[in-house]
């Protein structure tokens, strides 16, 4: 091919991708966005999507990349949906700022007190969770299982034992919704805000307690910190926490159930080696992450993904596709646990990697996934209702029907 023909096809292969990008839908990314993410990664990985009015940022090293560089790609988004929601939190700060708040709140989530403290709280929640519905032989796990069990999980390590885990759960969803609201609907608006008035009440009744009696809960370590943070602080991070800390949980115990009852070879690699598990929550999270995209923005102009961006670009960061991009996972789209590549990104990276990803490792992995199997004896998939997924910023079961043996 000559040199022409080679700009001319590299144009029109431009164009098309442009075009393409021009097209995309926000109603298509919720239904299934991985068809879209493929070609995206091919022809333009990092591509203006008006629907989403930001840059989509599909490729795995373009993800790793920039946050090895947050001095480029601030989290500190202008006009940000998630400061909208829920006030300036450590997720959109950088530098000491962020440093500071993610300090104060580290010690109730490192690894040695998750499994020390808050990991037989765990299996006690499960066990009773299970006792309610285990006789009757049929349940919707999403509903009666993933859901209680992430919200009863979490209000224990933030310090809000008192909250009605069905409160928690509602106000999780709604804050989700309002940082995913890209369709600007007012209904999910006006959710979202009663959802925070909501929780702000609940913080300030639990930093009255807590202040005269300390705990190991995550609002007791950021009361407690060599640098405390204020109340306003406080009830920002904590509006964070309870959006990606129930529904990432939630969603990788119904996506990890669903694939491992889809996939009869992979549950029994599990079920004989309970210690697989683990296997299957990385796994799942590499397979439907459970946070789909967050934002970024640049601080300077420079060059991505083959793209140059302007100063102040608003990006989607979107791990569901970098976690199934071709040239770092062997059939991305498969689900399996035997799989060498362990470089996901469901939990993000650099200063900003989830703070809470040992709990969840722990609640899903080595608690909710081991313990239903275990006790739910030929547990599978429903016969007459299918299991829904849906999302794009967010993704999971939406439902999740199974049966077995009373």
């Amino acid at each position: 091919m000559t040199r022409t023909a080679e700009t001319a096809e590299s144009a029109e292969t431009a164009d098309t991708a442009e075009d393409y990008a021009s097209t995309i839908q926000l109603r298509d990314l919720w239904e299934d966005p991985y068809p879209i993410y493929r070609r995206l990664r091919r022809h333009q990985p990092v591509a203006w999507v008006p629907a989403a009015n930001r840059y989509l940022v599909t490729r795995h090293k373009d993800v790793v990349h920039l946050e090895r560089h947050p001095e480029i790609f601030s989290a500190a988004e202008q006009e940000s949906l998630m400061i909208r929601v829920m006030g300036l939190t450590m997720l959109r700060k950088d530098g000491p700022a962020h440093l500071r708040e993610r300090k104060a709140a580290e010690p109730a989530l490192r690894p040695r007190i998750v499994k020390q403290h808050w990991m037989p709280a765990f299996q006690r929640i499960a066990d009773e969770l299970i006792d309610g519905f285990q006789e009757r032989g049929e349940a919707d796990l999403f509903s009666e299982f993933a859901g209680p069990m992430a919200a009863r999980c979490l209000a224990l390590v933030l310090g809000l034992p008192e909250v009605d885990p069905a409160d928690l759960q509602t106000w999780s969803q709604a804050l989700m919704d309002g940082t995913g609201n890209y369709a600007d609907d007012p209904v999910v608006w006006q959710r979202s805000e009663t959802a925070a008035h909501a929780i702000d009440e609940a913080v300030d009744t639990a930093i009255g307690r807590l202040r005269a009696h300390p705990d190991a809960s995550v609002i007791s370590a950021m009361l407690h910190a060599a640098d405390p943070l204020t109340p306003e602080e406080i009830r920002g991070n904590l509006k964070m926490f309870i959006g990606g800390g129930l529904n990432e949980p939630r969603d990788l115990a119904g996506v990890a159930t669903y694939a491992l009852l889809s996939h009869p070879g992979q549950r029994a690699l599990a079920e004989a080696d309970p210690a697989r598990f683990r296997d299957v929550f990385e796994e799942a999270a590499r397979w439907v992450a459970p946070i789909g995209m967050y934002p970024r923005q640049t601080t300077t102009e420079v060059e991505l993904g083959g793209t140059l961006l302007p100063a102040g670009a608003r990006l989607g960061v979107v791990l569901g596709s970098a976690n199934r991009d071709e040239d770092v996972f062997a059939d991305p789209d498969a689900f399996d646990i035997d799989r060498g590549e362990r470089s996901h990104v469901a939990f993000g990276g650099g200063p900003h990697f989830c703070l809470g990803s040992w709990a969840a490792r722990a609640q899903v992995g080595q608690v909710s996934l081991p313990t239903l199997f275990r006790r739910l004896k030929g547990l599978r998939l429903s016969d007459t209702e299918p299991v829904r997924l849906g999302g794009w910023v967010f993704r999971g079961t939406l439902n999740l029907p199974v049966r077995w043996e009373p």
